[in-house]
């Protein structure tokens, strides 16, 4: 008989590629995975695992038996979900993630909600960029994540997955006050191509957004500082040293010195929630959804 819990031992390992990473994900000590893979071998009578450097890999026999742990792992998520719904109490316990300024302008009055009309559901709630928040939700990590895409770019999003509309999010070109185009009533991307841009980080959605907005109205970014944070980049903007681009949510409130002007063509990010299909009935999971849609429509 194949222990459940080794099971899933075995699957995290085959999401996360390392026992380190595993035991992050499981929340238990990498000599605590070790001991459940040998427990897990001496079971199946064959080695799952093989040295591979300085770390591990999964034999043939590893990666077959992951494959149907990751079945057996869905199935018995899909028998909670189904046992939950048949209670219908919304109970237990719910992991979600939102990007920054979702976190900062949807969570307070979301989850404070929840925990109003649902004391006994315990959340826990943390910030993740998109790209990052969907991955926990594939790996099982969360149950929910906020996340976003942009009107010209959408996040591609894996199979096995859920989602709901929350809101959409206009955005505009923050400036310092005496910027050239402070006094307008709506401005074009293209009359900042000569401006200094504080952006988000290398590599984050956001960022590749910008930059592929402005390049394909044949500008060359330049792109002075970085910053996550939505205040930090208005702070620096506050400060004389470039516009940025900032959406509604949780841009508030604003610093002094800076004004914020329409774009001709509206700007808009998609902000949506993500969940695993097989999760799709629990009552916890919807009772969420309910509650961030509620927020959206209030902040719409």
């Amino acid at each position: 008989m194949l222990n459940l819990e080794r099971l899933r031992t075995l699957d995290a390992l085959a999401r996360h590629g390392s026992v380190s990473g595993a035991a992050e994900a499981l929340h238990i000590t990498t000599s605590a995975v070790s001991q459940q893979m040998s427990k897990l071998e001496r079971e199946v009578g064959q080695q799952l695992l093989a040295k591979n450097g300085r770390g591990v890999r999964l034999t043939d026999a590893g990666r077959l038996l992951s494959e149907h742990a990751a079945r057996i792992l869905s199935q018995v998520e899909l028998a909670q979900s189904d046992l939950e719904a048949h209670r219908g109490q919304v109970v237990g316990e719910l992991r979600v993630s939102a990007f920054p300024t979702a976190a900062r302008g949807l969570f307070p009055a979301v989850l404070s909600a929840l925990r109003e009309r649902h004391p006994g559901l315990r959340v826990r709630s943390c910030e993740l960029e998109p790209e990052h928040g969907i991955a926990g939700v594939v790996r099982g990590d969360l149950d929910l994540a906020v996340v976003l895409d942009w009107y010209n770019k959408p996040m591609p999003l894996p199979d096995g997955l859920v989602k709901a509309a929350i809101l959409d999010d206009p955005a505009d070109v923050a400036m310092p006050a005496g910027h050239r185009h402070a006094g307008r009533d709506e401005v074009d991307l293209a009359e900042f191509a000569e401006d200094e841009w504080i952006t988000w980080g290398e590599g984050e959605f956001c960022h590749e957004w910008l930059m592929f907005t402005l390049r394909s109205k044949g500008i060359e970014p330049n792109v002075g500082h970085r910053a996550a944070e939505t205040h930090t980049q208005l702070n620096l903007v506050a400060a004389g040293l470039g516009v940025c681009i900032a959406p509604l949510l949780g841009r508030h409130p604003m610093p002094a010195g800076v004004v914020t002007v329409p774009l001709k063509q509206r700007v808009r990010r998609h902000v949506y929630v993500v969940w695993r299909a097989d999760a799709d009935r629990r009552p916890s999971i919807r009772a969420a959804v309910e509650a961030l849609r509620t927020a959206g429509e209030e902040l719409g």
